[in-house]
């Protein structure tokens, strides 16, 4: 079993940028594909990023591309998603997530979580 916790997110100007970091502990994390979820207020959790198990494959939401990207270090057990280009509109609290399995973008797919770390962005 896996313990993901995340860090790294705060208030930001639109524009600005952030690193958020997925750290796990009790299971190697090269055994899971994780993705990266958010969810605003009065919305539904949506899918942001996610990475293969060792890296090679990814896959972003439309409104992310070129601005954000999905990396990991499984030395340090760590999943990274670099947010550049903010926009108000990414505001949200962001979850990590980790499956035992090919990547998958449905919430429902992933069997372990973060508490989340909230990112705001200031127009």
């Amino acid at each position: 079993q896996v313990q993901l916790v995340e860090s790294g997110g705060g208030l930001v100007q639109a524009g600005g940028s952030l690193r958020l970091s997925c750290a796990a502990s009790g299971s190697t994390l090269s055994n899971y594909a994780v993705s990266w979820f958010r969810q605003a207020p009065g919305k539904e959790r949506e899918f942001v990023a996610g990475t293969s198990w060792n890296g090679s494959i990814t896959s972003l939401r439309d409104s992310v591309k070129g601005r954000f990207t999905i990396s990991r270090d499984n030395a340090k057990n760590t999943v990274y998603l670099h947010m550049n280009s903010l926009r108000p509109e990414d505001t949200a609290v962001y979850y990590c997530a980790a499956v035992s399995d090919t990547l998958s973008r449905r919430a429902s797919d992933h069997d372990y979580w973060g508490q989340g770390t909230q990112v705001t962005v200031s127009s």
